[in-house]
C-alpha cells in the first residue's frame, strides 16, 4: 500500500465502513458468529522520520474506574499492540492500537492487524466491562 486511498480501497471492498472521512476510516468486526461487535479504526499519522504511518485503533473501555495497573500489566505481556488513552466526546477511553509504515503494509497485511487488533480489544473490553459490548 502505498497511499490511504489504497488503503481506504481495501478497506470499502473488505469490510462494513462505518466512518469514511479524510485520512480515518472505521470499519465495523463481527466476531463470535455475529454475536458481538468491534468498531475498529484506520488512521494516515506521519512519524517523526516523516514517513507516513497507518495507526489501527479500537476503544476497549472508559477508564473511569479502570484499574490502571492491570492495563499496564496487559500492556507488557502484549507482543502486538499497546495501549493509549484518547477523548471520545468528552470522555477518556483505554485504546488499543497499533501502528504500521506504509512500507511494510500490504492488503493481507492490513487485514490481518484488523482483525488481530479487532480480536484482543473485543477479550480486553470483556474483561474491563465484566462482558459488555460497547465497541
Amino acid at each position: 500500500m502505498q497511499n490511504f486511498e489504497q488503503i481506504r480501497a481495501h478497506a470499502a471492498a473488505s469490510y462494513t465502513i462505518k466512518t469514511n472521512d479524510p485520512y480515518l476510516i472505521g470499519v465495523e468486526l463481527t466476531l463470535d458468529q455475529g454475536a458481538r461487535r468491534q468498531n475498529i479504526y484506520l488512521a494516515e499519522m506521519q512519524g517523526e522520520d516523516e514517513r507516513p504511518y497507518l495507526r489501527v485503533s479500537t476503544s476497549v473501555a472508559p477508564i473511569t474506574g479502570l484499574d490502571a495497573r492491570r492495563a499496564l500489566y496487559f500492556n507488557w505481556e502484549q507482543r502486538v499492540g499497546y495501549l493509549a488513552v484518547s477523548e471520545l466526546d468528552g470522555v477518556p477511553y483505554l485504546q488499543l492500537c497499533e501502528n504500521r509504515p506504509y512500507t511494510s503494509l500490504t492488503a493481507a497485511e492490513i487485514d490481518r492487524i484488523v482483525l488481530e487488533i479487532g480480536g484482543l480489544g473485543d477479550r480486553m473490553e470483556r474483561t474491563f466491562s465484566a462482558g459488555g459490548d460497547l465497541f
